[in-house]
């Protein structure tokens, strides 16, 4: 099952294994039962603390990994292989006995939750549904009250389709429908802890004033961080996630230097990158207002859910989400066949017709992607013709199983109550009005920058953006603006930080020039 290198990287980890391990496995004659047995016998070759043993299970074929003698495990229903291989690994690390990457206050908060069996439905190619999986993993071998099983879609798609699951990841809770989207461990406690909100706001609140904040966790974020944070100033970062967009993108072949990559690595390196310096890093929260500099020179940031934190200078890399079609039934199938994801939700629809809306690269990736899962693919593009790169158009149009209709705007997505059916698009020429039979419809239309809760504090754009001057300075002295919130063009990563890059330094000269720098910035930095 695993290869050379997998094994070898497995090995390293079973290292820090120091409890005994249990692989309690429901297993019969099937294939994919076959496959598991073998899985579970590579693990339990490569660590004299793992065993395997057999047990009956609602769910077959799956295992759990159990801390010998205990209620502490977790459970995994299919295999957890590609992206939720890294979620195996380290289930059997924390459960052996390794302590989970987890901030006191926090890793409390969990300890003290009643409990629940949750169940996490998941697919193999989903980059988001390995945080889900962790972090209610993390939080069973915190508290044991706690039972999670990551059930694997294609293993189990009888499951999946009898409660209509069209989007991943997917969580119940003791039966009932608890969410879907990324979440993290901060996500959960915050919905199942009353008393979350109130414990945030006041450690917010119970900060000391900063010299840069940085609101966001994305590229431009993380490197507005570092930046401020080497010079030596009192370094601030809030975001509702750490990564952004990044963590929402599969494929990334264009950022200099690395060939290829994938949004969660990327977004993964960022985070260890920022942690690894003096920056005071709070997430699972969303600004919500911007109060300019009173009388102590001090510019407020609000938080939804109450808070309030205090800088000297402020770096807006808020990012951006996904656009819309603003047409009826978008929002109420939403994740019941609207979806953003092809690489998530894509294998959801195996032999099922699906439409891309939106013709431009994005949206031509994502037809290409489906035409190897959906039985086929429709593309609906306004403008006359699809803006795809010339040799994506060519690769789609070599597609059997794909038709593309320009001119055309979709006026409704239909449905039966729980999943859609199809869609309702006209023909921009005639008027004439004609129902594609689809049961998935991926919107890639593109993005809309997260400032709406500056309106009326900050200078935008007619398209949202944030103004900003060649030096990242927005209206608002002591603001800068970095990234896919702010007017700079051509959203890329790599331009992205670069922006992070000049708002962070900009800061800093803003401060040395005002003669704000708190009593935290030491002098001998102030020549840089």
């Amino acid at each position: 099952m695993l290869d050379a290198n997998a094994t070898a990287q497995l090995r390293k980890y079973l290292e820090l294994v120091s409890l005994p391990i249990e692989l309690a496995a429901s297993l019969d004659d099937s294939a994919a039962s076959a496959k598991t047995r073998d899985l579970l016998d590579e693990i339990a070759a490569l660590s004299p603390l793992v065993t395997v043993t057999s047990e009956p299970d609602e769910r077959t074929p799956s295992f759990a990994v159990r801390r010998a003698g205990t209620e502490v495990s977790v459970r995994f229903a299919g295999l957890p292989m590609g992206h939720e291989f890294a979620s195996l690994v380290l289930a059997l690390v924390q459960v052996g006995g390794h302590h989970p990457r987890l901030d006191e206050e926090t890793a409390a908060a969990v300890r003290g939750l009643e409990g629940g069996k949750f169940v996490t439905y998941m697919s193999l190619t989903c980059q988001n549904c390995p945080t889900v999986v962790q972090a209610l993993n993390t939080m069973s071998v915190i508290n044991p009250r706690i039972r999670h099983v990551a059930v694997e879609g294609g293993t189990f798609q009888e499951e999946v389709e009898a409660r209509g699951i069209r989007a991943v990841p997917t969580v119940y809770k003791d039966g009932e429908l608890f969410g879907q989207g990324r979440m993290d461990v901060e996500d959960f406690v915050a919905r199942l802890d009353a008393g979350a909100g109130a414990r945030i706001a006041g450690s917010l609140d119970a900060k000391d004033p900063f010299d840069v904040l940085v609101v966001g966790g994305g590229p431009a974020g993380a490197t507005a961080a570092i930046y401020a944070a080497r010079k030596a100033l009192r370094t601030g970062l809030v975001a509702a996630r750490f990564g952004g967009q990044v963590l929402d993108t599969m494929a990334i072949e264009n950022f200099i230097s690395v060939p290829r990559t994938e949004g969660p690595r990327l977004g993964a390196a960022l985070e260890e990158h920022v942690r690894s310096h003096d920056v005071d890093i709070t997430t699972g929260v969303k600004a919500s207002a911007l109060r300019p500099g009173g009388e102590d020179g001090l510019i407020e940031v609000g938080f939804e859910g109450g808070g309030t934190l205090r800088s000297r200078s402020v770096v807006l890399a808020t990012g951006a989400h996904y656009r819309t079609m603003g047409v009826p039934g978008e929002e109420e199938y939403r994740n019941k066949g609207v979806t953003f994801c092809p690489h998530c939700d894509g294998p959801l629809f195996k032999g099922r017709p699906v439409a891309v809306i939106g013709g431009g690269n994005s949206g031509i990736e994502a037809a290409i992607d489906l035409a190897g899962v959906a039985s086929h693919v429709t593309v609906v593009e306004f403008l006359d013709d699809l803006k795809a790169d010339a040799v994506l158009v060519e690769s789609l149009r070599s597609l059997p199983n794909v038709d593309v209709v320009t001119s055309a705007r979709v006026t409704e997505v239909t449905g039966d109550g729980s999943q859609v059916t199809g869609l309702d698009v006209e023909d921009r020429s005639s008027g004439q009005v004609r129902r594609l039979e689809v049961e998935g419809v991926f919107v890639q239309i593109g993005l809309l920058p997260d400032t709406d809760w500056l309106d009326g504090v900050i200078e935008r754009n007619r398209a949202g953006e944030i103004v900003t001057d060649m030096r990242g300075a927005t209206s608002l002295p002591g603001v800068f603006s970095a990234g896919d919130c702010s007017d700079t063009p051509y959203k890329q990563i790599v331009i992205s930080m670069g922006s992070g890059a000049t708002a962070a330094l900009s800061a800093f000269d803003h401060l040395i020039r005002s003669g704000k720098t708190g009593e935290t910035t030491p002098a001998a930095t102030v020549h840089a």
